[in-house]
């Protein structure tokens, strides 16, 4: 990728910072998931509706505090779980994410790109019993070497 995309996916990371897309609480969500990391103080909570045949996801709200990279993967992120494949969330990875950001990720900064992700990935697997009830998700549980 050359200079001008990069200046243009940096752009797009402050936008999503700046005006974040689907940010805010959902009446009645199916599941809500908190997560954090611990090492810069980013938070992210997820409201997520599923279709009521629970393979679809519907809509996806956040809200949280972060760096601009924690915090636009989130804007990001939220827009492109509407409509997924509850299979398809779960099998994102790193790559997905830093694919979908569009620039390069320093290794410190990783576990901000991929919080959003985690914290949706776990809390459908606590939701539908695939994982343990935790209390919060958290990038340094070694979750985010996916």
């Amino acid at each position: 990728m050359g200079i001008g995309g990069s200046d243009m996916y940096r752009q797009q990371i402050l936008d999503h910072y700046k005006n974040p897309r689907n940010y805010g609480e959902l009446q009645d969500p199916t599941f809500t998931h908190v997560g954090e990391n611990p090492v810069c103080g980013d938070t992210i909570e997820m409201d997520v509706v599923l279709a009521d045949s629970e393979e679809t996801i519907e809509r996806v709200a956040f809200r949280g505090d972060g760096c601009a990279i924690s915090q636009a993967s989130a804007s990001m992120l939220s827009e492109e779980l509407a409509g997924m494949a509850v299979d398809d969330l779960l099998e994102l990875d790193r790559d997905d994410i830093i694919d979908m950001l569009g620039v390069e990720i320093s290794a410190m900064r990783v576990k901000c790109a991929v919080l959003a992700e985690k914290v949706a990935q776990d809390g459908t697997e606590i939701y539908f019993g695939e994982k343990d009830d935790i209390n919060r998700t958290t990038t340094e549980d070694g979750s985010d070497s996916t």
